[in-house]
């Protein structure tokens, strides 16, 4: 019923809805036929469902060795996360994970779930990577190693310093920036592009994540995960969790705030990363993740609900983003409308205001310098429009049609 109310409210969402669960079911049918291939793309789908629309997206050769390192990551990314993993023995498996992806027997029991289910069964990863071109295998092999070794780094470290936060998210995420890039190159589509500008797009990511999963994050058990760096926290309250808390909500959001311009410095080379790529479908891959990025960094900026639960963009929101998001036209455009939802949200009381609309104001300008936005769709409603009965009869009729049609398909 919330995504039926959703389209109620928002008609235009429709359309990009059924576009996104027929593209959803195509991707569920390009399943390779051979068992390894067969389960990293079914694994690809359970562990990040909207990962595996984008990297259709891909030529075939180009797909299958992101589809590798993504899951070559996100086994590396379960270790780390899996807190009940003894740092005695995860350091060791964070530090040589790199050799195992050459070994067809490995395989470590941990995470949950699903997660669980890619590290029992990683033996089918390997022998897929073992099919990747030498070019694929060496830039994967080097950035798990590079990011293993972080990782490994900050398990015995804790975040401080806005400095540890740039480091750290560069292992994590950085990383995966320098790493896709390598690999559009060996690819042979796209130019190398440097180094501090793939970091950049990686970087953009993982703090709009981490500031998104801030209650997740801070109620993990056994152990509690803290990525929010203590020089931006310590300004607020004396311990991370407190945040959570009612009657910190004040200077939760505050702190919220802060977050949100610290992520925002990295857009203008976000920008400049996507602008440089050739081939379209590259393009789209890189393009549709970062869209998505500032659209919930205005979704989270002056949100309480980021200490209550989960913040993200409605369904109806992001089947736009990703219908929409073919030129860089539509990604500047995509950029100027969520920096002016956020622009709007600022309170001039807040600590950071000045800061904040700086750097609102320079991507904005970025933007505007780029002479594109008249030759796209607007991402914001600014006004409530109203409906009539018979717009709102015509969409449970279609809505009706679409259910009976996929049920019909399922059985």
């Amino acid at each position: 019923m919330g995504t039926l109310r959703a389209i109620l409210k928002n008609p235009d969402d429709l359309y990009p809805l059924i576009k996104l669960k027929l593209a959803a079911r195509h991707a569920e049918k390009q399943i390779p036929p051979e068992p390894h291939w067969g389960f990293c793309y079914l694994m690809l789908q359970k562990v990040s469902r909207s990962f595996a629309l984008v990297i259709q997206q891909l030529p075939v050769e180009l797909r299958d060795a992101v589809c590798i390192f993504y899951l070559v990551l996100r086994a590396l990314d379960t270790v780390e996360d899996d807190t009940s993993i003894p740092t005695d023995v995860k350091v060791p498996i964070l530090i040589s994970f790199h050799q195992h992806i050459y070994d067809r027997e490995w395989h470590f029991s941990c995470g949950t779930k699903e997660y669980k289910v890619l590290m029992d069964q990683f033996h089918h990863v390997s022998t897929a990577f073992l099919e990747l071109g030498k070019n694929y295998q060496q830039a994967i092999e080097d950035i798990t190693m590079r990011m293993g070794a972080g990782m490994a780094k900050f398990i015995c470290k804790e975040v401080e310093t806005t400095d540890d936060y740039d480091e750290y998210c560069h292992y994590v995420a950085g990383l995966v920036g320098l790493g896709l890039s390598k690999l559009f190159h060996a690819s042979g589509k796209e130019d190398l592009a440097s180094d501090s500008l793939s970091n950049s797009m990686g970087l953009f990511l993982q703090k709009t994540n981490i500031i998104r999963d801030y209650l997740e994050d801070i109620n993990e058990v056994p152990k509690c995960r803290m990525f929010w760096p203590r020089e931006i926290w310590s300004k607020y309250v004396n311990k991370l969790e407190e945040l959570k808390y009612e009657e910190n909500s004040v200077k939760a959001v505050q702190c919220l705030n802060d977050m949100v311009t610290n992520a925002l410095s990295h857009v203008e080379d976000c920008l400049i990363y996507m602008s440089n790529l050739r081939d379209p479908a590259i393009f789209r891959f890189c393009a549709i993740p970062q869209v998505m990025a500032i659209g919930t960094l205005a979704m989270c900026y002056d949100n309480i609900e980021v200490f209550r639960g989960v913040v993200k963009m409605r369904r109806g929101l992001t089947a736009k983003a990703i219908d929409r998001t073919r030129t860089m036209a539509d990604v500047y455009g995509a950029f100027f409308d969520f920096s002016c939802m956020l622009k709007s949200k600022v309170n001039n009381n807040d600590p950071n205001a000045t800061k904040t609309l700086k750097r609102l104001e320079a991507i904005l300008k970025t933007c505007r310098d780029s002479g594109t936005l008249n030759k796209r769709k607007s991402y914001v409603i600014k006004s409530e429009p109203t409906y009539s009965p018979v717009l709102i009869f015509v969409i449970f009729i279609i809505l009706a049609i679409i259910l009976a049609h996929l049920s019909g398909n399922r059985s």
